[in-house]
């Protein structure tokens, strides 16, 4: 798991609603003056940074490489902050990595992605946690995601308890969905229709697409186009996703939402947006969107029933032999093979959506 650590040096009027929304969602790692500490200290659950020695903090951050070795293996845990602002900079946090400290903190006001690759990459065999300090939300995405495994936690100050959702759903590794046996109960030829493939900027792998379905009740779990066969070669990046009227699962940037995903037309994606992918169980992430393309193609209707649930949820898919679901024992079946009787794995949405939230409202959709 991620590490965040908020700073709560200088105590802000919202002070004790961050203080307080930290502790809702389970965030306790925090940075601390002699100001603020003295509101804290009685906090039990709390783990304590600071670089006020007498405060007897959990970890104390040193500033200076002179008292390092006064420092190291004490009981305490021992970091080091650096502000990095040349290459020289860089190889320091190298050489403070490799002294016995537990942390290090970097922050890098102007250059951040090529220094922090770098240093990962050093670091990463190294019993040590990489810190980096930052300045807004997408820069922790951006330091958690950076050469793929990411520093080891972030610093940030906090403005609003929105903040501090958004940082805890970084974090969160992964959501995953209840995946369900759907059965094959009707299928019908569509002349011709407007298809949509979207393209992400991921390689996915076997077992992975995207959940697709014609009704917010439910959604069938298309397979990516990583297989290759003699007359097409695969585009482990493409989903053929279904008919622009579909909807597919993307994430929910509301920070007040307790569903994870809301539903959007893939008609409306374009690159940039953001989209989930799931594996065969369930498990969710994130890809980002790279290309659509949209053309007239003739599809196949697929209407499927959840067995013992009478869910129904139909799907509409190009009719091509590249093109497939996944059946109920987890493998890719092409949709010119399935029939009726055939299983596929689904998800059950959650029923009636406006501009793709959940709401309590009747509406009817088949």
């Amino acid at each position: 798991m991620k590490k965040i650590i908020l700073s709560f040096e200088v105590k802000s009027e919202d002070f004790n609603e961050l203080v307080q929304s930290a502790f809702n969602y389970n965030i306790l790692n925090f940075l601390v003056s002699k100001d603020s500490y003295e509101d804290l200290k009685n906090v039990e659950r709390i783990i304590t940074y600071s670089d006020s020695i007498e405060l007897n903090p959990d970890n104390i951050i040193l500033k200076d490489e002179k008292n390092i070795e006064n420092f190291i293996n004490q009981s305490t845990n021992i970091g080091f902050y650096l502000e990095l602002k040349s290459k020289e900079d860089e190889l320091r946090v190298i050489e403070l990595a490799r002294m016995g400290l537990n942390f290090i903190i970097v922050y890098a006001k102007d250059w951040k992605i090529i220094p922090f690759e770098n240093i990962i990459a050093q670091l990463h065999s190294i019993d040590i946690e990489l810190i980096a300090k930052v300045d807004s939300i997408k820069e922790a995405e951006l330091m958690f995601k950076t050469l793929e495994m990411g520093v080891d936690g972030i610093l940030f100050t906090p403005t609003n308890s929105d903040d501090i959702l958004s940082l805890k759903k970084l974090i969160q590794s992964s959501f995953q969905l209840e995946i369900h046996k759907a059965k094959v109960i009707n299928i019908q030829e569509i002349p011709e229709s407007s298809r949509v493939c979207v393209d992400t900027t991921t390689l996915l792998r076997a077992g992975e697409g995207m959940l697709v379905g014609s009704t917010a009740k439910g959604f069938a779990l298309v397979h990516a186009e990583v297989f290759e066969t003699q007359f097409v070669a695969s585009r482990p990046f493409r989903v053929n996703a279904g008919d622009v009227s579909a909807y597919a699962l993307v994430p929910n940037e509301d920070p007040g939402a307790n569903n994870p995903y809301k539903t959007k037309y893939l008609s409306e994606f374009k690159a940039g947006d953001k989209v989930f992918v799931s594996d065969v169980e369930g498990n969710l992430r994130v890809v980002s969107v790279g290309r659509v393309k949209i053309e007239v193609r003739p599809m196949i209707l697929f209407n499927l029933e959840v067995e013992g649930q009478k869910v129904p949820i139909n799907c509409i898919l190009q009719n091509a032999e590249t093109i497939r679901l996944v059946n109920g024992d987890g493998k890719a079946v092409s949709v010119v093979d399935l029939k009726k009787g055939d299983q596929v794995l689904v998800h059950i949405g959650p029923g009636a959506t406006h501009f793709g939230t959940k709401i309590k409202e009747t509406i009817i959709e088949k």
